[in-house]
C-alpha cells in the first residue's frame, strides 16, 4: 500500500499562499495563484473568500465545495521543499 497523504493544519500566509502540513510531517507554503481563473475557481479571486479555508477529508476546502486533491497539494509541497 502506496502513501496517501493528508492534510493536518493549514495557514494562511496572504497572497493566495497557505502553509501545509500533511500526516507525514512535511510542512510547505503552497502558492494557490496558479490554480486561480477560470468559472470554477473564480470565488477564490477574492482574498477575504479566499481565506476562509478549512480543512475536510484530508485537504483544503472553500465553503463552495471547491477542493484540491491532496495528493496534488503534495506534490507542489514536496516540489518547493527541493527547489
Amino acid at each position: 500500500m502506496s502513501f496517501l497523504p493528508s492534510v493536518v493544519q493549514a495557514e494562511s500566509r496572504g497572497d493566495f499562499k497557505i502553509q501545509l502540513t500533511f500526516n507525514d510531517g512535511l510542512t510547505s507554503t503552497v502558492d494557490f495563484s496558479d490554480w486561480l481563473g477560470g468559472a470554477l475557481f473564480a470565488p477564490l479571486e477574492d482574498p477575504i473568500y479566499f481565506r476562509r479555508f478549512f480543512i475536510e477529508g484530508g485537504t483544503v476546502v472553500w465553503p463552495n465545495g471547491l477542493d484540491v486533491a491532496p495528493e496534488t497539494l503534495y506534490e507542489r509541497a514536496k516540489a518547493n521543499e527541493a527547489a
